[in-house]
Parts: C-alpha cells; structure tokens; sequence
C-alpha cells in the first residue's frame, strides 16, 4: 500500500481531513528514507560539545544504536567504544507482525554494520562482568575495557528453563509456541515464523474441532508487556475472519488486563466482542507437560475471612494453589530478567522489586551510585519503559545529561518522564494506541486512547519500520 492509498484510507475509517491525516502518519516510508539520506548532522548538534573522555557503550540494541548517533553528532572529538557482538539487527516489534502474516522474515532483519561508522571501536563481544569501582569492565572473550563514562544498553535475556518441563527446542512443536524467541546476538527471530505457522496450524485444526488455547503472561517484567493480548487477539481474529472460532484462555500473573483503567475498560470491550475469551487472573506458568499437553500454574487469590467490626470490613486471607489446565494449542511469554552481566554486578539494584535490575534513576537515567553510568532502554530498573517508544524518548535525554556529566556541570537538566507507548493490536486492522508515563495516560493526538483505530494498525504496519530503521536508529527522532 503507497502513501497515497493510505492517507485515502484514513479518511475513509477516520474522517479526518487529509492534512490531519499526515500529521498522524508523521511521515511516510518514502519521506523516511529521503530525510535519513539528505539529513545532515547538524541542526539540533551544531553547536557540538568539546568535552573529552572514553565513552563505552554495551548492547547492540536500538537504545545503544540511538546512543551511539546522537554522541557522534554531539561530541566534536568522540572517543566511543561499542561493545555488541551482532552484526544484524532485529526489528523487534515486528515479530508480530510476522507472526500474523503482515511480513515476512526479512522485512525486521538488517545489517548493524551501518550504524556503527569508522570512528568507533566495535568490539563484536558481549561483557562478561562490570567492576564499576574501577571503572573497566571484561568481556566473555576476556578481553579488559577501560572507560571514562559508560552507557549500558544490553537488554533482557528469557529464562524459558524457568518453566518446569520446558526447552528452548520444543517451542513449534507440539503446539507450543512463542513470538519472543530469538537470538538477537546472532540476529535471527525465529519466534515470528514459529507463531506464524501455530497460527496456520491452528486456523487447521479449526477447520474440524474446537481448540483450547491458551496465552500466557509471566509474572517478571516483560519487554513489550502488551505482547500476550497482541497474540490472544489476532490468533482469535485470525479464526474469526473465515468463521472459524476456538476456546481462548489468557493466563496472567497479573490482576487486570492494563495497568490504567481507561485502556483496561476498553479491553475488556474488545474480549466481550469476541465472545470466547476467558481469563484466568492470577495465574503464572511453572510447568508443562508437552506430551500430555497440560499447564500447570501457580494460583494467587484471597478468600474472605471474619469480619473486623473496628475496620467494618471483612479480612482477606491469601491463598495460592497449583492449577492444571488442557490444552491443545499454546502461546508462552517467558520470565524476563536483566543480563547476567548487570545482574550479578554492582550496577543491579541490589533489593526491591528491581532486584537484578540496572540501578538508574528514573528521569535522569544516570545511575544512582556511579555518576559515570547512564542506563537506556529495557535493561534499566524503573516503573515503565520496556518498549522501543521508551527508548527512543531516553535517548536524548541520556545523551544530554551524559555530556553535561562529562562537561562537569553540577545539575542534570534532562528529565525522563517515563513515556511508553504500547500499540495494543485488538484485531486485524485495529490497534489501541495506549501512550502513558509516570503519571497516567500521556496520548501524542487529541483522539481518544481507548478506542481501537485502523490509523495506529496504518501507522504501526506502514510508517513504523522505516522509521525506526532511518531515523530512530540513527539518532534523528
């Protein structure tokens, strides 16, 4: 679909006009590429910083990568170090879209080598451990990396092995599935073809039964949280649109569909269209038996107790039990955790519920205990943030306050304001935009958050990618 047919369609679902139509597509895949091919570095950077120092970024990720552009065109003599052992990037968000059909492989795999110029070192390794105290880090490869300020950027890794009876292997088989799977160090994602096919074998089996499904979500945090439901509504829609139908479970550790009430009402309108969605709150898988085909998940709830007349309320006493559940088909969001390398070190949080985390505070992003060390994207141990959109709003912000550190200035102008955005796929040709930070709903449009929009289904599926590839990575979004 051209630009043209899409800003048509646009006006057709959403009665805007079409100058309102461009503003929300932004820009289209061809003015994408030709403002990444003409851009020069200069507006926002031309007045370029002349502080000096040793910077080493970890991670090969889009976070690093934003990073990396922005410090280039910020320092007039940069000293940057990368350390990332791909040499492909993967276009993570659109393992969805792969799953679903809407592109194929190729479409989120490309070449790292183009963001990464002669003027820095790239060491193609992954940090084996950090020793902040001293200001060096080793790699797996044993090599020793001395820096002046370091960012970290390395991501999540998954502990699918966290779930009793599971391997990495027998994901597309027996009906399991998972579009997170990947291996971003070698750059493959093989978790969108796998889901693609459970979506083909699921559409068959159909044909001749009613399937029982099943979608879980873990209890850690989640990179892409909105991932699950992205699954569980488009597998059923994938069904629906040739009248065929199955029995879909959504297996949360959580107690609510969304975190804000406003975009979890409207979920819950969405599963009520649906008719065949039943949820199972509470519930976090901790075993499966493939052959047999069961779940087994630990189940959290409160029953009432006495009453307290002082309180005038009952006590709630908690309970927690091991539930089994049939199934023939189902999708796994694996447990999620910060690196081994961040986690085992003393740059993690080393208690609360950001244990393992990268220790940074969460508007400036610079680490709370070494004043050298800023931290983006998932890796990092704040509230929100997990998305692509969260980092690219970090970006800026890191590379700023960064060099006002490098420049020894005493305040930290550059404030994150958690700002995450998570394009809740409700259907085939519907997405609800859910854009919030710290303090609640947080929407880039005057139109309502709540309601699903074949504009943001246009937007993610046509104007995302290139955007992402020619002007987020390269630092000029």
């Amino acid at each position: 679909m051209n630009p043209e047919e899409i800003m048509k369609k646009i006006k057709e679902q959403e009665g805007l006009s079409r100058r309102d139509a461009l503003k929300m597509m932004a820009l289209s895949p061809i003015a994408a590429s030709v403002l990444a091919s003409s851009a020069a570095p200069a507006s926002a950077e031309a007045a370029s910083s002349d502080a000096v120092g040793k910077v080493v970024i970890v991670g090969g990720g889009s976070g690093a990568l934003m990073v990396l552009a922005r410090l280039r065109r910020a320092l007039s003599k940069p000293d940057i170090t990368i350390i990332a052992p791909n040499e492909k990037h993967v276009y993570q968000p659109g393992q969805i879209f792969v799953a679903a059909g809407e592109y194929d492989p190729e479409d989120i795999i490309f070449d790292n080598t183009g963001y990464i110029g002669d003027d820095v070192t790239w060491i193609k390794d992954e940090v084996a451990t950090f020793d902040p105290d001293n200001n060096k880090l080793t790699t797996k490869k044993g090599t020793e990396v001395a820096y002046d300020y370091l960012v970290v950027a390395t991501g999540v890794q998954y502990h699918y092995e966290q779930i009793e009876g599971l391997t990495v292997d027998m994901i597309g088989k027996n009906g399991i599935s998972s579009v997170y799977l990947s291996d971003l160090a070698a750059g493959t994602a093989e978790g969108g073809t796998i889901t693609r096919d459970w979506f083909n074998a699921l559409h068959e089996a159909a044909k001749t039964s009613k399937p029982r499904v099943i979608c879980t979500q873990p209890s850690t945090p989640l990179k892409c949280g909105g991932a699950p439901q992205k699954i569980l509504y488009l597998s059923d829609d994938f069904l629906k649109r040739d009248k065929l139908t199955a029995d879909f479970i959504f297996a949360t550790a959580s107690e609510k569909l969304f975190s804000l009430p406003e975009i979890d009402t409207a979920i819950q309108k969405v599963q009520a269209g649906y008719g065949n969605i039943t949820n199972k709150f509470g519930h976090d898988l901790i075993r499966i038996d493939a052959e047999k085909k069961i779940a087994t998940f630990h189940h959290k709830y409160q029953v009432q107790g006495e009453f307290d007349k002082d309180l005038n309320e009952y006590d709630m006493i908690d309970k927690e039990e091991e539930v089994e559940m049939q199934y023939d088909f189902i999708h796994i969001s694996p447990p999620t955790a910060a690196v081994d390398a961040v986690a085992n070190s003393p740059l993690a949080w080393q208690k609360g519920t950001a244990k393992g985390w990268l220790e940074v505070d969460r508007e400036t992003l610079q680490h709370r205990r070494y004043k050298n060390v800023f931290g983006i994207g998932d890796v990092c141990g704040i509230p929100v943030g997990k998305t692509g959109g969260s980092a690219r709003h970090q970006g800026p912000i890191v590379v700023g306050n960064l060099i006002s550190v490098m420049e020894k200035k005493e305040e930290l102008a550059l404030k994150f304001d958690g700002y995450t955005v998570c394009p809740l796929k409700v259907s085939y040709g519907k997405i609800i935009m859910a854009e919030f930070n710290y303090d609640g709903l947080a929407p880039s449009f005057p139109l309502d958050p709540a309601q699903p929009r074949w504009v943001w289904w246009a937007f993610d599926l046509y104007m995302l990618q290139p955007m992402y590839r020619y002007l987020m990575l390269n630092g000029l979004m």
